[in-house]
């Protein structure tokens, strides 16, 4: 059902030689890119009427209207089922608990008498928020993007879904009951890459969209080749790729825990990728002994679970010991990492690459998907080596404000003119010096400072 990798007895390579070695999916962006723009395109020029053509062929939806009406939106809370709404309001609440804690001050520094930086944080002005409709649904991804961004001072937030053809053209109703909890009244029925399209040109009429400054939001290829082409235009978060799993174990992991684990990603989507890495090849014959009566056990097994666990983005890797292991997982940068070995805490404390790192037996990635709190937009495909999940952060921008008195600048003017003559941009320094007649103040030898007029 998957494959193994074997790294033990010679000494690991470096880089991205040990990253050739590791499973990988194949997601082609820059093939889907060609196929997205004309759609985009189509989105600038036509609006609203090009995302309800879009709806019918790709979604087999007839729409009158793209906007999804506000009696939706409370007719889908006032429906649903209430330890499906208890659900979603702890995790709303624990998500909150976290990303409020993100958020930054502004700060002065000091730098010289007179001369000071401040740097402040303001949010973006709108964002688009995507949330996925295909394979499955996820209400839990609309509180991942909406309560960072919500926390972080947008004041204005729109979200967008696939329309479903069973609920006569919306998104799905726990989608619209999700946006009502957090109170996101904006919401449109669109999918894929027209709807990444519609937040960053806008649309027109009754119910047109404003265009966004960004959109954040997981998404199938379409979407994400959709968001490496408006990068520049918008803000993205991340160029997201099929979820991953990595579990570093040792001797001591619970393989029904690993399997279990194993298979709660690969349920995703066929490409999803399940890696085990462990120094002990007992765990890894009783792992892979214990994934055929688990997934024999549950759902969505020959259309997502067999073709994941057994493509070759899914492996047992074999290493010669912890250490090696944490080269391993280091190298290939996982979207979550569970650490299932002795002294857990310390192992996971020296991991540097990775979107969320999941400690010990009782952390598994599903808590993380929902209650623990944490993000579950994360980075994917190696990513995590440079990039980070959603937070605060990703909504904020720091802006300095550099505050300087005649007699700070008068301190530092001849080291400014110095540097731009060594650029071969005369007019910079020439821009200090009309501050002073034209004359720089003197330079006392001595102590190399600037003295004043």
């Amino acid at each position: 059902m998957i494959s193994r990798i074997d790294l033990r007895g010679d000494a690991l390579p470096e880089g991205g030689a040990l990253r050739g070695l590791l499973p990988r999916a194949e997601f082609d962006v820059e093939a889907a890119l060609a196929k997205v723009r004309p759609i985009c395109e189509d989105v600038r020029h036509r609006g609203t009427a090009a995302l309800i053509e879009y709806a019918a062929e790709f979604d087999g939806v007839t729409l009158d209207r793209v906007r999804v009406p506000a009696e939706a939106l409370t007719r889908a809370l006032d429906d649903l089922d209430p330890a499906v709404r208890a659900g979603l309001e702890e995790s709303i609440r624990r998500a909150r608990i976290v990303h409020r804690a993100q958020r930054r001050t502004e700060h002065t520094t000091q730098v010289v008498p007179g001369g000071k930086v401040t740097e402040k944080w303001v949010p973006v002005g709108r964002v688009g928020l995507y949330a996925p409709g295909g394979r499955a649904v996820y209400p839990s991804s609309v509180i991942m993007n909406v309560v960072p961004a919500q926390e972080a001072g947008v004041g204005s937030i729109a979200l967008a879904s696939p329309p479903q053809k069973e609920f006569g053209g919306l998104p799905h109703p726990t989608i619209l009951a999700a946006c009502a909890l957090l109170g996101v009244d904006e919401v449109y029925a669109a999918g894929g890459a027209q709807a990444v399209a519609m937040f960053a040109y806008g649309t027109t009429g009754p119910d047109g969209c404003p265009p966004a400054d960004m959109v954040t939001g997981p998404g199938n290829i379409w979407v994400t080749a959709a968001k490496r082409y408006f990068a520049g235009r918008i803000g993205i978060d991340t160029e997201a790729g099929p979820t991953e799993i990595a579990v570093l174990a040792d001797a001591t992991a619970d393989p029904v825990h690993v399997a279990a684990d194993l298979i709660s990603q690969a349920e995703h989507d066929p490409l999803a990728a399940a890696v085990l890495v462990t120094d002990s090849a007992e765990l890894a014959d009783a792992v892979e002994k214990e994934l055929v009566p688990q997934t024999a056990a549950t759902k969505h097994v020959e259309e997502r679970i067999a073709p994941a666990l057994s493509g070759k983005q899914s492996a047992i890797v074999l290493v010669d010991g912890v250490e090696e292991g944490l080269r391993v997982v280091d190298a290939y940068g996982a979207e979550h990492l569970e650490i299932q070995t002795a002294d857990a805490a310390a192992v996971a404390a020296r991991v540097r690459n990775a979107g969320a790192i999941f400690v010990g037996p009782y952390a598994p990635v599903s808590l993380g998907d929902y209650c623990a709190g944490s993000n579950h937009v994360l980075p994917t495909g190696g990513c995590a080596c440079h990039s980070s999940g959603l937070s605060v952060q990703s909504f904020l921008r720091g802006i300095h404000i550099v505050d300087y008195t005649r007699d700070a600048l008068a301190d530092v003017a001849h080291h400014v003119v110095t540097l731009a003559e060594a650029e071969d941009l005369p007019a910079h320094g020439a821009a200090v010096k009309a501050r002073f007649g034209w004359k720089l103040p003197s330079v006392p030898a001595s102590s190399g400072e600037v003295s004043g007029e």
